[in-house]
């Protein structure tokens, strides 16, 4: 039975798509069978796993408001591993045509619970919101994992989102879990850096993972040309740092 992790914070700019389309291509790279599902509107994820968003017949916007089964919309094997429920600017206006609809939080977990056991790990990028596509990544997964990024405002909005997850967890997931806090572009050069790190550690009770996603460059351009990191540069600090996350991610019991 796949574990089921979102990629959520409402913050934008945190590394969100990099973290789903990094762990997941590094979970595939070890062996692991991953499902990516775009639920962001705004396709990143599934342009950076070199899908060309525009030109498909099916996405997840499809699968929402009843236009296919999840087998129309599934991209199989993008990479050795590693398939892809993508997403393209259609899912903007899911929103607003499931107004009405009955359990509609629940609409996407009753289409992955079909293919949840073809699966060892399905990360789910959620976009920078918390509206019915967050909420419907949440009452489908086991867990949330939060990407931080190492700037003055880490915390802002955290406590938010924390809410966010337990209201989930209270009114419609009980089984709905803080997976972790993973740092992201962290730059060793700054303080600043580090006293996030320092800040969010003492001031959050929540399991913070051990790897801290540097700064890097190669991590920045890996989505242009349509290739995780570990494919685009094997050897880069960023590679490195997704490695050991999908690591601590599979150890994690």
């Amino acid at each position: 039975m796949g574990r089921i992790i979102a990629v959520a914070n409402q913050k934008g700019g945190v590394g969100k798509t990099t973290t789903s389309i990094n762990l997941s291509a590094c979970l595939a790279e070890k062996g692991k069978k991953v499902l990516t599902i775009d639920v962001d509107p705004q396709g990143n994820t599934s342009s950076g796993l070199g899908v060309n968003k525009n030109e498909l017949q099916y996405t997840i916007y499809d699968l929402m408001i009843g236009n296919c089964t999840v087998s129309d919309c599934l991209v199989e094997n993008v990479f050795d591993n590693l398939s892809l429920i993508p997403s393209n600017v259609n899912l903007a206006g899911a929103e607003i045509e499931l107004i009405g609809i009955d359990d509609r939080e629940y609409i996407l977990k009753k289409e992955i619970e079909k293919i949840r056991e073809m699966f060892d790990f399905i990360i789910i990028d959620c976009p920078p919101s918390l509206n019915t596509l967050t909420i419907n990544a949440m009452t489908t997964a086991d867990t949330v994992l939060v990407p931080i990024q190492c700037e003055y405002y880490a915390l802002e909005g955290l406590s938010q989102l924390i809410h966010t997850i337990n209201l989930v967890r209270q009114r419609l997931n009980p089984e709905l879990n803080i997976e972790g806090v993973v740092f992201t572009m962290y730059d060793a050069r700054t303080n600043l850096s580090l006293q996030v790190v320092e800040n969010v550690k003492e001031n959050l009770k929540q399991n913070i993972y051990k790897t801290i996603i540097p700064r890097n460059v190669r991590l920045a351009e890996a989505p242009s040309h349509g290739l995780p990191i570990n494919l685009y540069d094997s050897k880069s600090a960023g590679a490195e740092g997704y490695r050991d996350l999908a690591d601590e991610v599979i150890n994690k019991v």
